[in-house]
C-alpha cells in the first residue's frame, strides 16, 4: 500500500440517514442478529492468537517485487487446507480460491496482497519487544492476508452459506514497480465481479473508498556529448534535463483534486570534464482526479520537449524519448455507495467509529476504475514504520480487523443462515 497522509478524515452520522442507509440497516440488523454471525464474530475474536502466528509466519517468507512465488505457494496450500474450491495460480502469479454461494451471480472478492518492498536478501525475521513485533513487512500486506485466512476460518467454522459465491485472492505486484500487474491480470480477466474488498493498513475504522492515480515516466535525454572545454557550446543532456527539472519544479497544481509531482531520481552524464551525452530523470505525478493527472502528466512531458529545443538548435540538437513505467488509475467512488454504507454498517456494529479516509494507492484503485464497486479495509491491530526496516506492529484489539471485513463481505453477499450441506 503507498501511504498518504491521513487528513481530511471525516465521520459519519452528520447527516439524516438516506432511504439507501435505512434499507442497508435493516438488512444488516437482521443478518447480524443471526445466530451463526454472532458464533462467526465470537471465533474470530478466539482466532486473534492463531492470526498473529499466521501474521509472523508469512512476513518471514520473503516476498520482493516479483518474486512472490514462496510465499503464493505457502497462500496457496492453506487456500486448499481451509477448504475453498478451485483452488488455483494465474499466470501472473496471483493465488485465489473459491467459496461457492447458492446462486450463480456476479462474485465478491476479499483480497490481500502477496508482495513487500523489500529485497530478497533483506532479513525478514519477526523480533518481539515488549507486546510489539517489529520486522520488514510485518503489517504491510503480511497482517492482510493473515486476516484474509482468518476470514476463511470462520466461513469454515460457522458453515454459513452466502447468495453470492466469494473469491479469495491474495495478488502479486501492489507495491511500487508491481504498478498493480496482479489485480490488473485479474480483474481484466474475470468478468463477473459484483464488489472488490482489498484488506490493507490496520485501522478497524478507516474506510478508504477512493484511490489516488499515478503515473510514472522514464524521460531520456540523449545529444552527442564532447569534450567540456574543447566542445564547449555543444548542447548537454544533463543541462537539458536541468532545464526540464527547472520547469517542472515551478508548475501550479490545484489543491482540490491534490494533483503533485516529483522529479525523484536524476542519472547521467561520466566526468565533470565531458558534455553529457545521456541523462535520465524518473518522474512521479499524482492526482485524486482523472482529469487532472492527465493534464500534469502532459505539461510535464511538454515541458521536457521545451527543454530540449531551449538546450540545442539546428544541427545541434537533444533528442528526447519517455517512457510509462507505471500506470495506476484514480478509483472515484461516491461516499453513498452500497459498498461504503455497508463498511459504516459493519464497522458501527463493532462499537467503533466509521470514518472515510482520503484517497491513498491500493489494489482497490483497479477495480473502482472499471467501474466495480471497491474499498480497502484495515487487517487490525496497530502498525507503523512502514516500508522500512523498523516496520513494526502491535496487536491491540486486532480481531475488529478481521471481524469488520467478515461482516462487510457478508453484508455484500447476503447471508443465508444454514451450511454448505444444506
Amino acid at each position: 500500500m503507498e501511504r498518504h497522509a491521513a487528513v481530511g478524515i471525516v465521520p459519519f452520522g452528520e447527516e439524516e440517514e438516506s432511504v439507501l442507509q435505512k434499507e442497508l440497516h435493516k438488512q444488516f440488523t437482521t443478518m447480524i442478529a443471526e445466530p451463526r454471525v454472532q458464533e462467526g464474530l465470537a471465533f474470530l475474536k478466539n482466532d486473534d492468537r492463531q492470526t498473529l502466528h499466521e501474521q509472523m509466519t508469512i512476513a518471514e517468507i520473503p516476498a520482493p517485487p516479483f518474486q512472490e512465488e514462496k510465499r503464493a505457494n505457502y497462500v496457496q496450500e492453506q487456500f486448499r487446507k481451509l477448504g475453498l474450491t478451485n483452488v488455483k495460480q494465474d499466470e501472473e502469479g496471483n493465488v485465489y480460491g473459491l467459496r461457492p454461494g447458492k446462486k450463480d451471480v456476479p462474485a465478491i472478492v476479499v483480497s490481500a496482497h502477496l508482495d513487500s518492498v523489500f529485497s530478497e536478501e533483506t532479513d525478514v525475521t519477526v523480533k518481539e519487544r515488549d507486546g510489539v513485533y517489529y520486522g520488514p513487512g510485518i503489517t504491510d500486506d503480511a497482517r492482510g492476508l493473515a486476516a484474509l485466512l482468518s476470514v476463511i476460518r470462520a466461513f469454515q467454522h460457522t458453515g454459513i452459506q452466502t447468495e453470492a459465491p466469494i473469491v479469495f485472492l491474495a495478488t502479486v505486484g501492489e507495491e511500487g514497480p508491481g504498478d498493480l500487474r496482479g489485480v490488473k491480470a485479474f480483474i481484466d480477466g474475470n468478468a463477473n465481479i459484483a464488489s472488490f474488498i482489498s484488506i490493507d493498513s490496520v485501522s478497524p475504522e478507516e474506510i478508504i473508498y477512493q484511490g489516488t492515480g499515478s503515473f510514472r515516466y522514464e524521460v531520456t535525454f540523449s545529444g552527442t556529448g564532447g569534450h567540456s572545454f574543447q566542445h564547449f557550446g555543444t548542447p548537454s543532456a544533463v543541462h537539458a534535463a536541468g532545464r526540464a527539472i527547472a520547469a517542472i519544479a515551478s508548475l501550479d497544481v490545484p489543491e482540490t483534486p491534490k494533483t503533485t509531482f516529483n522529479v525523484g531520481v536524476v542519472e547521467g552524464g561520466t566526468i565533470p570534464t565531458a558534455i553529457a551525452e545521456t541523462c535520465t530523470i524518473k518522474l512521479d505525478l499524482r492526482s485524486n482526479g482523472r482529469a487532472e493527472l492527465d493534464s500534469i502528466a502532459e505539461k510535464a512531458l511538454l515541458l521536457c520537449e521545451t527543454a530540449c529545443s531551449q538546450e540545442g538548435e539546428g544541427d545541434q540538437t537533444i533528442r528526447l524519448s519517455s517512457k510509462k513505467v507505471g500506470d495506476r488509475p484514480v478509483g472515484v467512488q461516491s461516499a453513498d455507495s452500497e459498498i461504503v454504507e455497508m463498511a459504516v454498517l459493519a464497522t458501527e456494529a463493532l462499537g467503533l467509529t466509521p470514518e472515510l479516509a482520503p484517497p491513498s494507492s491500493t489494489d482497490a484503485n483497479y477495480p473502482i476504475s472499471k467501474g466495480i464497486p471497491a474499498l480497502t479495509l484495515g487487517g487490525g491491530g496497530e502498525g507503523g514504520g512502514y516500508h522500512s526496516l523498523n516496520e513494526w506492529y502491535k496487536p491491540v484489539n486486532s480481531y475488529l480487523g478481521p471481524q469488520r471485513v467478515w461482516l462487510v463481505a457478508l453484508g455484500l453477499a447476503r447471508a443465508i443462515p444454514g451450511s454448505q450441506n444444506s
